[in-house]
């Protein structure tokens, strides 16, 4: 006979959940004090820090009039992508140019890295540059099905190729 089914979702128990109700204490509750704003001075009185200075380029958002206290100089713009880049910061972030400029942005760049490689005479490890190992170590069920998958891809675009490019162009495929 089998076991009846029930329709009720059980309720677990929530004293066994870590963590569970660690902000019902407002003492407890790291947030409280920002919620008890009477407290604290809002008068909007303080001191800028200095402006860290820069001999290098710095691209700016154009929603802010003045750049902020503490910036980024490792990596400049230049190349293709820092003109893909500079072209980005003409529009608003809140403008899908914007984002996708940046994005084909990093694409170029990580191409103009391997050409920057093989100027070099250095032979780029893309495998371990794309974190391989790691993903082997951690994650190797996503990491062969990552591979199945584009091995798949790659024999269905040959055999594609394959087939189309050997027919005449009249279709017959140069049978009689």
């Amino acid at each position: 006979m089998d076991a009846p089914t029930t329709t009720k979702a059980t309720v677990p128990d929530r004293s066994a959940i870590p963590g569970w109700g660690v902000d019902a204490d407002p003492e407890n509750d790291p947030t409280y004090p920002y919620r008890e704003r009477e407290k604290d001075d809002h008068s909007g009185e303080w001191t800028r820090p200095p402006v860290q200075s820069s001999d290098v380029e710095i691209l700016q958002s154009i929603e802010h009039k003045q750049r902020p206290a503490v910036f980024g100089t490792s990596t400049p713009p230049s190349g293709i992508s820092g003109m893909l880049r500079r072209g980005a910061f003409k529009y608003s972030e809140s403008h899908w140019a914007h984002w996708l400029m940046l994005m084909g942005a990093d694409r170029v760049n990580m191409v103009e890295g391997i050409v920057q490689d093989l100027a070099r005479a250095r032979i780029p490890n893309i495998p371990a540059e794309m974190g391989m190992r790691s993903e082997w170590k951690h994650n190797r069920k996503g990491l062969v099905t990552k591979l199945a998958v584009t091995a798949a891809v790659g024999a269905a675009a040959f055999a594609l190729f394959r087939w189309s490019g050997g027919r005449d162009r009249d279709g017959s495929g140069g049978r009689d």
